[in-house]
């Protein structure tokens, strides 16, 4: 099964399922037929049922919302035909059918290896342990023996081989050294090398040259922001403002994302970054409650009061949220998909479910003081002063308005005057605290102990009709039978400490994977947030087991795997097409060249004002809207899960950046007419086209000379002759300003710099 076909049969199951289970099962349901209660003729839970539809005909037509009468139903489009009939969908929610609808309706079919054995036990459970490879333990196999050995830097590359020479393939040859620093810079910092470091590079001949570029890169504040953006996409980070039930602001998310950053920089072992964005406020010696804005910073839905079926609609997406990306984020599996029911594919009961939710259910969101204690001091008791003395003012004026039997806001106008001078007293010493009271401390959002109640199954998903009573505890497939139950708070501590510990297979494979896939573009296991039955099988199980195994035992180090990584033979490979090794493999599966690949669109901004000297290289802070006027890394900007509240919301849209609507596995790359339309015309490229025109024409020396610093700055190379030419036709012998900008646009719109090779 491919990942677009698994991710079509993921959102049926997060997304319509639900829906159909909550709103239609009970009337048109073989459970409805049993009963006498199947209305219209019409069954709603198989595909069967709606292709053949009912006494008004099929339902859905794959592919064509518009002849589908189940997306006519749901509009209201048709009295007769209104659907549900009690009240109609949100727009999110008929949105979602359509969408389904329009994809050609998938919808899982029976599947024989997920299937339990007759009785009580809705799985094999033990047929899962041993016979998928993502619940097996991880193994540290020996590296294989290869033929080629002199291609060989490390241990990476002698599992990589190994596939290509049993394929008969040969990899490609170490990309030239102006393009491995240059991919080393984008990739490590997501900032292209000056000149200057990359002329260092080539000169030093000695073995460690390379070595000691990754070790600088490492050791960069730079690499934090360029990593911490990757994590940023897992943990659907946002400035807030979502849609219906979510509008709000979260304008201290800044702090999480500073926080991720920070942690990367560090690098802080990844079992402690686990543990701490789960429960980093539970921890007994330092506690980091910033760390838990991992949920936070994602869509809280709140009702607007009142409506008990919306206010338990509303609690369940956010538990639901918080399910699905904490299991996706750390464990590759899409528990979320058993709120209803258990999982059609993977070994996830609705018990489990529930067992997760019931820990977050004993959650709230807080705003956790970051100020030193002093200042929190200060201003509390100088907002208590100020309840106080407002109180004095209230009880003066009520007991005047009981004496002269007035209303409040008539007292003072007959008070006599000795009484008027103190009631004036107490009112300016009112304004004199509020005038001198300190500012607001500053907080962070983050999440705090709420509870330590168990939750019951909640039937059908809806969370009015409780079932049995589920025990807070982790998943059983990982932690046996009969996991042991949570008892500390929450819960959130010991579901922290399950996640991270060694003996989890799937902990240290999914991270690992991930980290893979942000090197190369692809992962070894292609649906990095879905190692379940629906996900893609490694390309290379033994290299993901290795790394996974020696990412552990040497104390969970992310820049260790990097530098493993970049030295390798296979990062270095030249990204060069080879007819025929692409006919043999063209989705690069055995890995046989390095992916080329666009820069996202953070880097690729990043990248501009780099070229240009524009520039702002400070770190962490508040995040900004004026994606126009700011010249800070893009990291900086502020992005809305909605994705239409700020002005930088188009421009990240526009060049891919996933929606924070939910955790997002890997980007999808698009190369639109859009894309270049806002390079040839847009008033950001032109600000950019100017600066690095202007310093074109003011550099020393020829016009030649000119072209040739321009193009060792912009793409890290020697310009050929041929772009020389053409650079000096069309600038002339004595050429204006404006001709030096609209050739400097050329220049930084061409691929070449928005592309790592």
């Amino acid at each position: 099964m491919s990942a677009a076909e698994a991710e079509k049969l993921e959102f049926f199951e997060n997304k319509v399922r639900p829906l159909l289970v909550e709103f239609c099962y009970s009337c048109h349901s073989a459970e409805a037929e049993a009963k006498g209660k199947l209305k219209a003729g019409l069954r709603m839970d198989s595909l069967k049922g709606l292709r053949k539809g009912g006494d008004s005909g099929p339902a859905v037509t794959p592919g064509d919302p518009a002849k589908s009468l189940i997306v006519e139903a749901v509009n209201y489009r048709n009295e007769d035909m209104a659907m549900p009939p009690k009240k109609k969908l949100d727009d999110a929610q008929i949105q979602i059918l359509t969408e389904w609808v329009q994809m050609g309706a998938p919808w899982p079919g029976s599947d024989a290896a997920v299937a339990g054995p007759h009785g009580s036990e809705p799985y094999d459970w033990e047929k899962f342990r041993t016979g998928h490879w993502a619940f097996q333990p991880i193994v540290k196999s020996a590296p294989p023996e290869v033929k080629d050995a002199a291609w060989v830097k490390s241990d990476i590359d002698r599992f990589v081989l190994a596939k290509l020479e049993a394929a008969a393939l040969k990899p490609n040859v170490s990309a030239e050294r102006h393009l491995v620093i240059r991919r080393a810079y984008l990739d490590i910092t997501g900032l292209p090398p000056t000149p200057e470091q990359v002329a260092a590079f080539l000169v030093d001949e000695s073995p460690e040259a390379f070595a000691k570029v990754v070790d600088s890169l490492l050791a960069s504040a730079h690499y934090g922001e360029r990593w911490g953006r990757h994590w940023l996409d897992v943990a659907r980070y946002s400035d807030g403002h979502g849609g219906f039930g979510d509008d709000r602001a979260l304008p201290n998310a800044w702090r999480y994302r500073d926080w991720v950053v920070a942690a990367f920089n560090a690098d802080m072992p990844y079992d402690q970054f686990v543990l701490r964005q789960i429960a980093g406020d539970a921890l007994k010696e330092n506690p980091d409650p910033v760390a838990t804005g991992f949920f936070v910073v994602g869509p809280t839905y709140k009702d607007d009061g009142g409506d008990p079926e919306a206010k338990a609609v509303f609690e369940a997406e956010t538990l639901s949220d918080r399910v699905d990306t904490f299991s996706r984020a750390f464990l590759g599996l899409t528990a979320a998909c058993a709120r209803c029911h258990d999982h059609k594919f993977d070994p996830i009961t609705i018990k489990d479910y529930y067992a997760i939710a019931g820990v977050f259910r004993n959650t709230r969101q807080k705003e956790h003081p970051v100020s030193p204690q002093a200042e929190v001091e200060a201003f509390e008791a100088a907002q208590a002063a100020i309840r106080d003395q407002d109180k004095r003012v209230k009880d003066f004026v009520n007991a005047a308005a009981k004496r002269l039997e007035k209303k409040p806001n008539q007292v003072e106008a007959v008070l006599e005057e000795e009484p008027k001078r103190e009631l004036s007293a107490l009112r300016m010493r009112l304004d004199e605290l509020k005038k001198s009271a300190p500012p607001p401390f500053e907080t962070a959002h983050c999440l705090q102990e709420a509870g330590s109640a168990d939750m019951p199954v909640a039937l059908r998903g809806d969370l009015r009709k409780p079932g049995e009573m589920v025990k807070r505890r982790f998943l059983e497939i990982i932690a046996g039978k009969e996991p042991p139950p949570f008892t500390e708070g929450s819960g959130r501590l010991e579901l922290a400490r399950s996640v991270a510990a060694p003996n989890n297979p799937l902990t240290a494979r999914v991270i690992v994977n991930r980290v893979w896939g942000w090197h190369f573009g692809e992962p070894l296991a292609r649906t990095p947030s879905n190692f379940g039955m629906l996900g893609e099988k490694p390309t290379h199980p033994e290299l993901l087991d290795w790394l996974a195994a020696d990412f552990i035992e040497h104390g969970w180090s992310l820049k260790r795997l990097h530098r493993q990584i970049l030295l390798s033979s296979t990062w270095q490979m030249s990204s060069r097409f080879d007819e025929e090794k692409f006919t043999k493999d063209g989705d690069n599966r055995l890995l046989w060249r390095m992916n080329p690949r666009k820069l996202e669109a953070e880097s690729w901004r990043d990248s501009l004002l780099a070229v240009t000297g524009e520039l702002e290289r400070n770190t962490g802070g508040p995040s900004t809207d004026a994606i126009w006027n700011s010249k800070r890394r893009t990291l900086y900007i502020k992005i809305s899960r909605a994705g239409d509240v700020f002005e930088s919301d188009a421009f990240l849209r526009l060049f891919d950046l996933p929606s924070p609507a939910a955790t997002s596995e890997k980007r999808v790359t698009t190369t639109v007419p859009q894309q270049y339309l806002f390079m040839m015309n847009s008033a950001f490229m032109k600000a950019r086209a100017e600066a690095l025109g202007n310093w074109m024409r003011e550099l020393p020396g020829e016009l030649s000379q000119k072209l040739h610093t321009a193009y060792q700055r912009l793409y890290s190379r020697t310009a050929e002759p041929s772009e020389i030419d053409l650079g000096a036709q069309w600038l002339g012998t004595n050429p204006e300003p404006e001709r030096w900008h609209r050739y400097a646009q050329v220049l930084l719109s061409a691929h070449e710099l928005i592309q790592i090779q």
